[in-house]
């Protein structure tokens, strides 16, 4: 990473709501995005894909280093084919969870989300972000909520969507997940030490698009207008 881009990272468990400020964060600052969680996804559908067991870590790894993924305005492609919806299941984010643990997985795509930095600047959303990916990073965001809130929140989703949706099943999921992702080995789950936390649980996403953005102008000096129109 250069040292002449601002790098924001925000990182925090599964359902924080980090990408979607990450995204709203970045399209107000007209920076780019990185969301390292699909990556993970990616490797995770590509193993499920393959039919390889979730214990065969070289054989991962070795998936993770030759990944071909395209991200297209929106678009996920894998091989070539729009893999957007189908890397966003529950399936998906806990296989996920398994190949991030992985040392060679993680070290597969390091160095792919470093060269992700460029002008004008990178808001960057994951588990290890401002830990591990990006330790020099300006401004480090760790984003939570209860995880009955983000159960509560991914319940909703998923039946807005008009899928089927079980809130003690999802509840026990987010908790099996951030045990799994807080105990690895390889950069667990834990906010930086200079992080800046914000618990979103009583929060709207707007509340903390602003907070970030309010950070992000003290640290780099970005242009900033709250919503309300009052100028900073």
């Amino acid at each position: 990473m250069s040292d002449s881009v601002p790098v924001i990272t925000i990182d925090g468990p599964s359902g924080s709501g980090k990408g979607t400020v990450t995204g709203r964060v970045a399209e107000r600052l007209g920076w780019w995005v990185l969301d390292s969680g699909a990556l993970y996804r990616l490797v995770g559908y590509a193993v499920e894909q393959a039919k390889i067991g979730f214990n065969d870590q070289n054989k991962i790894s070795e998936i993770a280093s030759k990944l071909n993924v395209k991200f297209d305005h929106g678009v996920i492609r894998l091989g070539g084919i729009d893999v957007t919806t189908a890397i966003r299941t529950e399936t998906a984010g806990n296989n996920a969870s398994k190949v991030a643990a992985m040392p060679g997985v993680r070290q597969a795509l390091l160095d792919w989300q470093r060269d992700y930095a460029r002008l004008p600047g990178l808001v960057a959303d994951g588990r290890d972000m401002g830990t591990t990916v990006f330790p020099d990073a300006g401004l480090k965001i760790f984003l939570t909520a209860s995880a009955a809130e983000r159960a509560q929140r991914r319940y909703k989703q998923l039946k807005e969507k008009g899928l089927p949706a079980n809130l003690a099943a999802l509840t026990a999921e987010i908790e099996e997940r951030d045990a799994r992702d807080r105990n690895r080995a390889v950069s667990p789950l834990v906010p930086a030490a200079d992080a800046i936390e914000i618990d979103s649980t009583a929060l709207t996403i707007e509340n903390v698009v602003e907070r970030v953005l309010q950070q992000a102008h003290a640290v780099y000096a970005t242009p900033y207008r709250p919503l309300s129109g009052r100028q900073n």
